[in-house]
């Protein structure tokens, strides 16, 4: 018996009882359609979050007040009100070839109202600056300008979200909005980022800084410091000129006694590359599990099928089948099995991912590695769990096996 002979007598096999053979793919249709979406969704999360963190700012340095481990310096002893605007003049002023800009900043949450609108969201108070380092554009008027900040004026920029929350949409420039009951004229609007909770970047109000720290918020202090290094290979050298400056202004000898802490754009993205890979991960290995359970629902199947059958495989035998015949028969029915049920699989998960990332406003991530990767699995679980029944079946003895009743 020929290979097309092969494939032929498996099909017809396999048709004679159609229940039977969907009910058999069909724990391998879930198990790969699983799969798919699962490690399709992280994917998708993945690049979410890093399209969030990138629209941060490019090759960004935040520094924090407070006592953390910080790369180039290594924080163990401070408070959370160590960092100063003055701290950035300096830093701004010492004209580090490694740092292009620096923009101080002021961040709380605060109760805006406009109207009979109101609602608790993050207030920055910013220097021109923010703008370029956080790669903030206008939707339309203009951002906070020096002006602004030296003249202590109560003005403020909102995002899109707060347009829509406070304003039902309508342009806000020259209208009134209150933050902790102080109104403030809106001059602008923010181009909308993106991003969810309390990590959108829509849902935000910026104002002069010294107008937050002396009007809004009663405080002296900076709640971070960010940098914007020349590139991508000086962000090293930007966390070491800023983090020994810093380290020389408020007196400190020991780096590891630092009263600060600095964060890279990097660290940020490989923190979170790392949790969202762990998170896929473990997604795809509980979705795995279905494979395997389909993979002994198909053995279960091919088993029962062998004994159906025992009178044809004596028959078979008996006219000289070989037992390498008799093994590539039902070898060849399991293997078709879960390659259907794969592809069946495959074009479930994709459209379910499709689905699923437009639900949860997510960018599609299909990835032709999950695609491939099932395909060939379900191959690998056909041949897997379809040995041992084939290989039952060939060493029946033709005499009992033409005997079974």
């Amino acid at each position: 018996m020929d290979f097309l002979e092969l494939i032929q007598s498996a099909f017809e096999a396999l048709l004679l009882n159609k229940m039977r053979t969907a009910l058999a793919m069909l724990g391998i249709v879930i198990g790969i359609g699983s799969v798919i979406t699962l490690v399709s969704l992280g994917q998708a999360s993945s690049q979410s979050i890093q399209k969030q963190i990138q629209s941060l700012g490019s090759n960004l340095l935040t520094i924090s007040p407070g006592a953390q481990r910080t790369g180039a310096v290594q924080g163990a002893a401070g408070s959370n009100t160590t960092l100063t605007y003055e701290d950035a003049n300096a830093i701004s002023s010492a004209h580090f070839a490694s740092i292009n800009l620096v923009s101080p900043e002021v961040s709380r949450r605060a109760q805006v109202t406009a109207g009979r609108n109101n609602t608790n969201i993050q207030v920055i108070g910013v220097t021109p600056n923010y703008a370029l380092v956080h790669s903030v554009a206008m939707q339309s008027g203009s951002f906070i300008t020096t002006q602004d900040v030296t003249g202590l004026r109560d003005v403020a920029v909102v995002g899109p979200q707060v347009v829509s929350d406070l304003f039902g949409g309508a342009n806000p420039t020259g209208q009134t909005v209150r933050i902790n009951k102080i109104p403030f004229t809106v001059i602008g609007v923010t181009v909308s980022k993106g991003g969810t909770g309390f990590s959108n970047q829509d849902d935000i109000v910026f104002i002069p800084l010294i107008t937050a720290q002396k009007t809004i918020f009663g405080i002296d202090y900076v709640t971070s410091v960010a940098l914007s290094a020349a590139s991508a290979n000086t962000m090293t050298q930007a966390e070491n000129d800023a983090g020994y400056l810093l380290l020389s202004r408020h007196k400190i000898s020991s780096p590891t006694q630092a009263d600060f802490s600095i964060l890279s754009q990097a660290d940020i993205l490989g923190a979170a590359s790392s949790v969202t890979g762990t998170f896929t991960a473990l997604l795809a290995g509980i979705a795995a599990i279905s494979l395997l359970v389909g993979g002994i629902g198909i053995m279960n199947i091919m088993l029962v099928t062998v004994i159906e059958r025992t009178r044809e495989i004596g028959l078979r035998k008996a006219l000289g089948a070989k037992d390498g015949t008799v093994v590539a028969q039902f070898l060849v029915e399991s293997i078709i099995l879960t390659i259907v049920g794969g592809i069946l699989g495959m074009i479930l998960g994709i459209i379910l991912s499709l689905i699923i990332s437009s639900l949860l406003s997510l960018p599609p991530s299909i990835s032709l590695m999950s695609i491939l990767m099932a395909v060939g699995i379900s191959g690998g679980i056909g041949i897997l769990f379809g040995w041992y029944p084939a290989k039952k079946a060939a060493d029946l003895s033709p005499i009992e096996a033409l005997r079974y009743e």
